[in-house]
């Protein structure tokens, strides 16, 4: 088996089978393969893409590349949830806590912030001592002990994916469906889950930019998922504009704090409501998805939720009084407003300008070894939809480094539309797939 003739029929459009996406991964995790011909692997996948089978092979060998965690052993159905990324999305901090408080067994494996999309890890990494980085087995005993914990991938856990998708950033293949649906879905299996609930989104300020292609990619990973008999139920929904008000880190821990205490933006409360349902619903704590709603409702309402996450943020090292005293998280020093040009209604904020702009004053990374200032961000104080006057303020720009901001203010003000007319609504969540 020659690797170069594997690139060469993949570039045609060719199946390849399961023992020569085998050959591809193996190669490439031990070393034999070089970087310059994965990449050409990479791009020949983008172009032609992958069939069903060829995804199932290769989600099945990166997950093979490392070790699995068993967590047979403790009670009940496991359940995750995952977003494919966007601008403001913090519904992880809110499902989870709700769905755990239900008495589902919540193994939350996050990543971080790329781009102008932000990470759960670093949200959490935003709350003082909060780690993020525990061992499998102390991940274990918080599952056991709070039901819910979140950590990071590790570097046992299908470590071809870890070295695949550096590669992938590096070489303009990180849209590509196939290589999105393995990468997400080989993370996910080796955490020994039975249950998935996916958020993929669509828009301005996701990767998917068409619904069609997010449908499809979502399918995709329902399909993996069922191959090896397990329930995943995505859910594709709008990232137009950015949910909820605040984006960069301790800014959304603090509008996490509000809305577990059912006095958060409509909107990130409704699609987290439905994301915990659906956790729920999935790990057998309701009949129905009617009844897993009316039992996400109630963990909102009686407030142990956001007790949950408060036990939890103890049990992994933070302080859980950030919660309660913003002050104890990051403050930016700075702040800039941008106000509306004109009187009107709001009928667009691109999700990626606002992301790209939080991202330029630190609230992002460009590669894996940025540091970021959990401090900074953006603050909405308007939505699409929203009638306006001639000077009112738009957004806040929170900053503690003075050096991009002018730059950032410009993107913000390009992110808004002011029109004469009040735009059409736009329904949150747009399908439910599986």
């Amino acid at each position: 088996m020659r690797t170069v003739d594997l690139i060469h029929r993949k570039r045609d459009g060719e199946e390849l089978s399961v023992e020569e996406i085998a050959y591809l991964v193996d190669g490439y995790t031990n070393g034999g393969i070089p970087d310059y011909q994965m990449s050409a692997f990479l791009m020949a996948v983008f172009f032609s893409g992958m069939t069903d089978r060829e995804v199932s092979a290769l989600t099945d060998r990166m997950v093979a590349s490392g070790a699995s965690v068993d967590l047979s052993d403790l009670p009940g159905v496991k359940v995750d949830k995952h977003s494919t990324g966007g601008v403001g999305d913090k519904t992880s901090l809110i499902a989870a806590p709700l769905a755990a408080a239900a008495g589902v067994t919540i193994p939350m494996i996050s990543g971080r912030a790329l781009g102008h999309t932000g990470g759960t890890l670093d949200k959490l990494e935003s709350i003082p001592g909060f780690r993020t980085g525990l061992s499998i087995e102390e991940f274990r005993e918080q599952l056991g002990k709070h039901q819910l914990g979140f950590i990071g991938q590790s570097q046992e856990v299908a470590p071809a994916d870890g070295k695949v998708y550096a590669l992938r950033d590096a070489t303009a293949t990180v849209e590509s469906i196939p290589l999105i649906a393995s990468s997400i879905m080989s993370k996910k299996l080796a955490m020994g889950l039975d249950a998935l609930v996916l958020d993929v989104k669509v828009g301005s300020g996701a990767f998917m930019k068409k619904q069609v292609d997010a449908r499809r990619l979502a399918q995709m990973m329902v399909g993996i998922g069922r191959r090896v008999d397990k329930r995943v139920q995505a859910l594709i929904t709008d990232m137009n504009q950015p949910l909820g008000y605040a984006i960069g880190n301790a800014l959304e821990v603090m509008e996490v704090s509000q809305t577990l205490q059912n006095a958060g933006p409509a909107d990130l409360t409704q699609l987290s409501l439905e994301l915990a349902a659906r956790m729920i619903h999935l790990g057998k704590k309701a009949a129905s998805i009617e009844e897993a709603r009316e039992v996400a409702q109630s963990k909102l309402l009686d407030g142990s939720g956001y007790r949950k996450l408060k036990e939890v943020i103890g049990a992994q090292g933070g302080n859980p009084q950030v919660l309660d005293r913003f002050e104890l998280l990051p403050n930016a020093t700075g702040a800039r407003e941008i106000s509306s040009p004109r009187a009107g209604y709001v009928s667009a904020i691109d999700a990626e300008y606002i992301g790209l702009a939080s991202a330029m004053i630190g609230a992002g990374r460009d590669t894996k070894e940025d540091v970021i200032d959990p401090a900074v961000g953006v603050i909405l104080e308007v939505k699409i939809g929203q009638k306006v006057d001639a000077g009112a303020v738009l957004c806040r720009l929170y900053y503690t480094n003075e050096e991009h901001v002018e730059e950032a203010a410009q993107l913000v003000e390009d992110a808004f539309r002011i029109s004469s007319t009040a735009p059409e609504e736009r329904a949150l969540i747009l399908e439910v797939v599986g």
